[in-house]
């Protein structure tokens, strides 16, 4: 990976990385994608690689945070209607890495209960 070049997000296919950097190439940033050939090729192995990168200069790093969390998606209840942070109240929840912390989680992950992070204050809740 080049140093000038900071990794803004991850994704999971190519196509949904091409479509968060078309806005910020649209908005002038000096962008590329990391490993985008490789899970084109084999789809399978986005897991086992990380995910397609989206690199951002690092120069332009926080102008770019800005604009790719305006843009995101974030989560919404099972009702369609937006999740608040109980900290500071804002709609901009994201689902929070999962912890793990016994084998049981570790061999069956899909038992553990989703838990929500703030992207504005990163409280998990």
């Amino acid at each position: 990976m080049n140093d000038n070049y900071t990794v803004l997000a991850v994704f999971e296919y190519s196509t949904e990385a091409h479509v968060t950097k078309s806005k910020l190439d649209s908005e002038g940033f000096d962008t590329m994608l990391m490993d985008e050939k490789t899970i084109d090729s084999d789809p399978l192995m986005s897991n086992a690689i990380g995910g397609v990168k989206l690199l951002v200069h690092k120069d332009d790093f926080e102008k770019a945070v800005t604009i790719y969390n305006e843009i995101r998606i974030y989560q919404k209840d099972k009702n369609g209607n937006a999740i608040f942070c109980p900290n500071c109240n804002t709609t901009q929840i994201l689902i929070a890495p999962l912890t793990r912390k016994n084998i049981f989680y570790m061999l069956f992950p899909f038992f553990e209960k989703t838990r929500h992070i703030c992207n504005n204050c990163k409280t998990v809740f």
